[in-house]
């Protein structure tokens, strides 16, 4: 095994350092005139035929609040470009809240969705932190509408779509803009000081726990209204974007990763509490790359499979590997454990021979059974989020929020952030 593939090398560090140089350039192209994000194709030029989604304009000044705090020239003015956009275009300023898309014509995509309004919290988030002037005011509307339309309080869940003026709630209820909330709520947490919405995060967490203790570790994503779990929806689209059937690998581990920042951070010095919630992070972890990882002869993670564990979508999403990268080098330093490192190693030899696009850049984002890059889900490559993270993530401290660990300089300097487990 290369050194640059091993974690707490000279070499990976030097590795993930010079691919996060290369995501950040790439996505330069993204502003659209009002400041949306334009969808960006193989080479990073937009296209300019398919709608601006909400949430890349989100990921954005997200990727650039993290680039800025790297020294990455030109952050400044995209994190700008974004947060106008935010204020501007993607804003319903009748109804309230974001629409999901500008479409290129400049007009909107139906329905207000809670994974949308997650990602405005979290760009709100870094708005603060990069002390961008009109930060505070849009963080302050993002959760009030957040707080007045999606969170439940008695669940202690988040809803997933309205109608786009906010008078129709649809009866599904979803763990990944809950999954997204968390990381939401955890950065503005970390910004503002509120801990209300770490104890949110909380409630959240437990019951996930508990629904995927209840199927071997295999999280349920899809429920009614009244939270029961839907294990057959969308068996008859199983690719499905954003509600894809069947268990989702790349959710356990980044659930796993997530449980462990917000355990982390609650408990801090309370070890003995902070170790439950990282037992079953690791049970998240192993299951799902029990599952995943060269599941069908190839290797990569697969994107679905049934509720035995069988392989139902086969294509590989860069974004689940970025997730696999996080969680293992995670998992590495709070328990010390080999086959954290060696699960490290294994997905970044993956990463480098498979993933990377070394002519065009940044990531293929979809790549078929037989790891030939595909578009039938993740056509182009428009999102930098994950993949900028995976460079990250590795070397930072877990128990905080990414952009305000990178501002704040915590690195990892040697192995053991906490090593006992």
């Amino acid at each position: 095994m290369k050194q640059k593939y091993m974690i707490d090398t000279k070499e990976n560090k030097l590795f993930l350092k010079e691919m996060c140089e290369n995501l950040l350039n790439f996505g330069h192209q993204f502003p659209a005139p009002d400041g949306t994000c334009y969808y960006l194709g193989d080479d990073g030029t937009p296209w300019k035929s398919y709608n601006r989604d909400t949430f890349e304009t989100c990921r954005m000044p997200h990727v650039y609040t993290i680039g800025k705090y790297l020294g990455h020239e030109g952050s400044e003015e995209l994190i700008d470009a974004a947060i106008k956009g935010l204020r501007g275009a993607a804003k319903d300023k009748e109804n309230g809240g974001w629409f999901s898309s500008v479409t290129p014509d400049g007009g909107h995509v139906e329905n207000k969705l809670c994974y949308v309004h997650a990602f405005v919290i979290l760009a709100a988030s870094d708005a603060v932190l990069a002390e961008y002037p009109e930060g505070k005011e849009l963080l302050r509307d993002a959760l009030d509408t957040y707080d007045r339309y999606f969170w439940n309080e008695e669940a202690g869940m988040a809803c997933d779509t309205w109608n786009t003026e906010f008078t129709v709630l649809d009866p599904y209820r979803g763990l990944n803009a809950n999954m997204h909330t968390v990381e939401a709520f955890l950065a503005a947490a970390d910004v503002t000081g509120d801990e209300r919405y770490r104890v949110r995060c909380g409630r959240i967490i437990r019951h996930v726990i508990g629904w995927a203790a209840d199927n071997e570790w295999r999280i349920p994503e899809h429920y009614t209204s009244d939270w029961k779990p839907d294990l057959e929806c969308n068996r008859d689209h199983p690719d499905d974007q954003f509600k894809p059937y069947g268990a989702t690998p790349g959710h356990g581990l980044e659930w796993a990763r997530l449980i462990i920042q917000w355990a982390l951070s609650t408990y801090k010095k309370d070890d003995k509490k902070a170790d439950l919630y990282i037992e079953s992070a690791k049970k998240l972890f192993d299951r799902a790359v029990k599952d995943g990882w060269n599941a069908d002869g190839e290797p990569g993670i697969v994107y679905t499979t049934d509720w035995n564990g069988k392989p139902v979508v086969h294509d590989r999403m860069h974004w689940v590997l970025a997730e696999a990268i996080n969680t293992s080098a995670v998992l590495w330093h709070v328990t010390g454990k080999q086959k954290y490192a060696d699960a490290y190693a294994g997905f970044m030899e993956y990463l480098d021979e498979k993933v990377l696009d070394h002519k065009n850049g940044s990531w293929f984002h979809q790549m078929d059974c037989n790891n030939v890059p595909s578009n039938t889900v993740w056509p182009g490559k428009p999102d930098l989020y994950h993949a900028v993270q995976a460079t990250l993530i590795p070397y930072y401290v877990p128990d905080l929020s990414i952009a305000v660990a990178v501002k704040e300089r915590k690195r990892i300097f040697k192995m053991g952030y906490r090593c006992r487990i």
